[in-house]
């Protein structure tokens, strides 16, 4: 009597059919398929040869699939997203930040008002220039480099009308500002930092000027 070939599974014999050997142990492809290999994640069928492996899980290759646009992902790169898969297009049109300005996807950039900005988006409202590494403010809403923003909403020196900054010193009285080079008085220009003045409707005078005003 011949020796007997069988699967050491299912005893059944292997001549003249196809097997696996597991830790030298023959086993007919059923039976292997029943013990060893992977069920796809997806369409819970058997899965005999190329697969795809993560997390634990396994997939067909085609049934591994983005959940935006239902293509198979292959050996692209993907984003998982709770217990679904993502390529990284559908991705980044899903979630990925967008420009406050542009609406087009912002990896990077900058962040105002808690929003994000590329940097080429981000410009003075005035002047155009870009504000993304330098000092700016806003209007509301609205961004301005410090010049434009002085230009338009900051408050005019008394004198000379120019518009008074965080950069220099002013003085402030009866809701009017000076430039602190400026606070003079409208007589004899003499400085008045510093010193008492008197208001005279929209003057302003040192004490020898108000002497000589009260004398005539």
């Amino acid at each position: 009597m011949s020796d007997r070939f069988d699967c050491g599974e299912c005893k059944e014999s292997l001549y003249g059919r196809k097997y696996i050997q597991v830790e030298d142990v023959p086993h007919c492809i059923p039976c292997y398929d029943r013990l060893y290999a992977n069920t796809c994640q997806e369409c819970k069928e058997l899965i005999a040869h190329n697969k795809l492996e993560y997390g634990g899980s396994a997939w067909h290759e085609d049934c591994f699939v983005c959940h935006g646009c239902e293509k198979p992902i292959g050996g692209q790169s993907f984003i998982p997203d709770k217990d679904v898969y993502y390529c990284v297009p559908c991705y980044e049109g899903r979630f990925a930040p967008r420009c406050s300005h542009c609406k087009k996807v912002n990896q990077g950039g900058v962040s105002y008002k808690d929003e994000t900005w590329h940097k080429e988006c981000l410009v003075c409202t005035g002047c155009k220039s870009p504000l993304a590494g330098q000092p700016f403010t806003s209007q509301g809403d609205t961004p301005y480099c410090v010049k434009c923003f002085s230009s338009l909403y900051a408050q005019k020196c008394a004198s000379c009308n120019s518009p008074i900054t965080g950069h220099g010193k002013y003085v402030s009285f009866q809701d009017r500002q000076w430039h602190q080079p400026c606070f003079k008085c409208s007589h004899c220009s003499v400085s008045l930092v510093g010193s008492g003045f008197f208001p005279d409707r929209d003057q302003i005078l040192c004490g020898d000027c108000n002497n000589d005003q009260e004398d005539q």
